[in-house]
């Protein structure tokens, strides 16, 4: 299962053969954001509080075109191994 912060490999699409770590998973659609991959541009309107023009930020890709390259460690266990020790 992939988590967030597990590193990635695309093996679809424009991304193909590149590799980055989850930020944000939406499991209900089964979509996963990954760090420098599938950039888009948006466009953004003026506010009071942020400025406008065109920023690029990262898009969902979906969890099939995604193959597990790299697993994060979990704290968690790690300090129960260490506890037993």
């Amino acid at each position: 299962m992939i988590k967030k912060g597990d590193k990635v490999k695309v093996l679809t699409g424009k991304d193909k053969k590149k590799d980055g770590e989850i930020i944000e998973i939406d499991r209900r659609n089964n979509r996963a954001k990954v760090k420098g991959i599938n950039i888009v541009k948006k466009h953004v309107k003026t506010t009071k509080e942020k400025k406008g023009g065109i920023i690029s930020k990262e898009n969902f890709i979906n969890i099939s075109n995604l193959s597990l390259f790299e697993k994060t460690k979990n704290k968690k266990s790690e300090n129960k191994k260490e506890a037993k020790k």
